[in-house]
């Protein structure tokens, strides 16, 4: 640890707050209050997310762009928002134990959003490995990537504070007529949807003319 830089470690510990993020998120509502546990895991998550802001600009400033760095910071991501994601979908399936029910066709929809982007990350990483082993290359994230995350980070603050903006809402204008609706998560979901997508794909064009399939 001590031979690391900086900006390596930020991204060692950006990995090691997700399980605390987790098992924050896994508390039952007879344990915490689920509107102070969404504020409490929002202001963990976001001091995550701007670590990775932080360790990338540190990065390029000094100089201490490393492969290890190129690998590890967009794995730490996907652990970050993977299971971020999978945390507060197991909590829509089980409103009775956390206190806060969703609609139907908005748990679906992000169940979709979910699959997406686990499928996508399993991909892309499984390609970035065999382009390790073919070339030696260690590839980063490009500009695609880095806003396919940066809307997936939005997407999860939005899931963890509109919540508590509607319950406000509702506590002073009971005839909220979007009560438990969520518009502002919903347009985000919307663009993770098509920012995974696209940059799968743009990833996977770029890569696969480095893989001989015929070998």
């Amino acid at each position: 640890m001590s031979k690391m830089n900086l900006p390596n470690k930020l991204t060692l510990l950006r990995l090691c707050m997700v399980p605390v993020i987790i098992v924050l998120l896994l508390l039952p509502a007879s344990v915490i209050n689920p509107y102070l546990c969404y504020g409490i895991a929002a202001v963990v998550f976001i001091a995550t997310a701007i670590t990775d802001v932080m360790d990338g600009h540190i990065a390029r400033a000094n100089g201490l762009i490393t492969n290890f760095g190129k690998f590890m910071d967009p794995v730490a991501d996907k652990f970050m928002v993977i299971g971020t994601m999978l945390s507060i979908l197991f909590r829509m399936l089980n409103a009775e134990i956390y206190g806060i029910s969703y609609d139907f066709y908005f748990t679906l929809l992000f169940f979709a959003v979910v699959v997406f982007v686990i499928f996508r990350e399993f991909a892309i990483t499984s390609l970035r490995l065999v382009l390790v082993n073919v070339s030696g290359q260690v590839v980063a994230a490009n500009i695609l990537g880095k806003l396919k995350t940066l809307s997936q980070v939005v997407c999860i603050g939005a899931l963890l504070i509109e919540p508590l903006l509607d319950a406000l809402i509702t506590y002073f204008l009971p005839d909220y007529c979007l009560h438990g609706v969520y518009p502002i998560t919903i347009l985000f979901m919307c663009i993770v949807l098509v920012m995974t997508v696209w940059s799968g794909y743009n990833y996977l064009k770029g890569g696969w003319k480095f893989i001989a399939t015929d070998k």
